[in-house]
């Protein structure tokens, strides 16, 4: 037989399995209603009781509380993507649907713990990915996993602290809203993945790559030539327009790139802010575009009727957007071809800027060429000098302190 209320306990009754009990809280939406707490004994429900009088007092109390997997969805539908670009948009939704949403998605908001969220980042960092998203499964012909051969796909460590980061910003957002009192992922402690040394090219690589394009007739000569002299990403490189660029005065305005997002071809302005800017051309890009021009006009004659207008500098040979995934493939058999060390698209970038520190540039002046946001980034890239130099500084160096006996 149940024993009679304490002093202060209020409505706590007994209930079928346990007790429960009662408080009228106040919603986030301004509106009055009873929450209830449930447990099977007492005291265990008078603790809870009084937590949640604390709460009631302190502010709005969430009536119910969404699993992780569906505040996600919100999270991204209502903030992520209308507030961040499309490609960073895209890349949150994927880690949330292929790490975060499989691991803990179906914990309740405000259930989800510190040890919760330890367990599946240690989990993700030994868990086999091809095995978790059944990618051998939906081949035509199975060749590991699925037949029993693990192939061992270990995410990488900046995977698991990016995924780990999505997490911790779609908590944040929870906080704000005031679905969460704390954040628990940001009480995690995930060190920061050491940064790899990016390859890049030397001079004589790059040199030897672009007279390989020049001689055989590559297309896209004119491309390679802005991105290792000017810089370009990729997406600005494809994005880039006639009208952008004046050849009489030597200018070429960088203000659009080309991305593909959930499968469609897409020019939006720069990454950032800081990333427009008119950069002037050296006569080499000139003369690169200017022939380059020629060959379009040569394509939009041949193409006829076929030719599609859209004022690109690059395009197909019947004037549609080049592929971004395309001409990245296409840049690595150049590569291959040309019998220089196979990089990606982006190290191109990160050649300009090795080449510009072999040429004693100014950090700041070479900020202002790779339009970077932060000098933080320029000289991140000036640490990581060529070996050669880093060879040539230490021996004036040994020499100098160098005790004559």
């Amino acid at each position: 037989m149940a024993t009679r209320r304490q002093s202060g306990e209020g409505s706590i009754y007994p209930y079928p399995h346990g007790f429960r009990a009662y408080v009228w809280v106040t919603t986030s939406t301004g509106r009055r209603q009873r929450k209830y707490v449930s447990g099977k004994t007492r005291d265990e429900v008078r603790a809870k009781y009084l937590a949640l009088h604390q709460a009631a007092r302190r502010g709005p109390v969430v009536s119910s509380v969404p699993t992780l997997t569906r505040y996600l969805q919100e999270w991204l539908a209502d903030v992520v993507r209308p507030s961040l670009a499309p490609k960073t948009a895209t890349n949150y939704e994927i880690f949330c649907r292929l790490y975060i949403i499989p691991g803990i998605g179906s914990k309740r908001l405000d259930k989800l713990s510190v040890r919760d969220v330890q367990v599946w980042l240690n989990r993700l960092r030994e868990q086999c990915q091809c095995c978790a998203q059944g990618k051998d499964a939906r081949r035509h012909a199975p060749r590991c996993c699925a037949i029993g051969r693990c192939c061992n796909q270990i995410p990488k460590d900046w995977t698991v602290h990016q995924a780990w980061r999505v997490l911790r910003g779609a908590l944040s957002q929870a906080a704000r809203d005031e679905l969460l009192t704390r954040n628990v992922a940001a009480l995690v402690r995930v060190p920061l993945p050491r940064s790899r040394v990016r390859s890049s090219w030397t001079v004589s690589d790059a040199r030897r790559f672009l007279e390989f394009s020049f001689d055989n007739g590559d297309p896209m000569h004119a491309g390679y030539v802005l991105m290792l002299v000017l810089g370009l990403r990729r997406g600005e490189l494809l994005g880039l327009r006639w009208d952008d660029i004046d050849l009489e005065t030597g200018t070429a305005q960088i203000r659009s790139q080309l991305l593909r997002i959930d499968g469609r071809l897409i020019l939006r302005p720069t990454k950032t802010i800081s990333s427009e800017a008119v950069l002037p051309l050296p006569e080499s890009c000139v003369h690169a575009l200017v022939e380059h021009r020629l060959m379009v006009e040569r394509w939009r004659a041949d193409a006829g009727k076929a030719w599609h207008e859209n004022d690109l500098v690059f395009s197909t040979r019947y004037g549609l957007p080049l592929d971004p995934r395309n001409f990245h493939r296409r840049f690595k058999v150049q590569a291959r071809k040309a019998d220089v060390p196979v990089v990606s698209v982006h190290s191109t970038r990160r050649t300009c800027a090795s080449l510009l520190v072999e040429l004693g540039v100014h950090p700041r002046v070479a900020m202002q060429i790779l339009r970077h946001s932060r000098i933080s980034i320029t000289m991140d890239i000036y640490s990581q000098v060529a070996a050669a130099s880093t060879r040539e500084a230490l021996g004036r160096l040994g020499t100098t302190l160098a005790i004559k006996s």
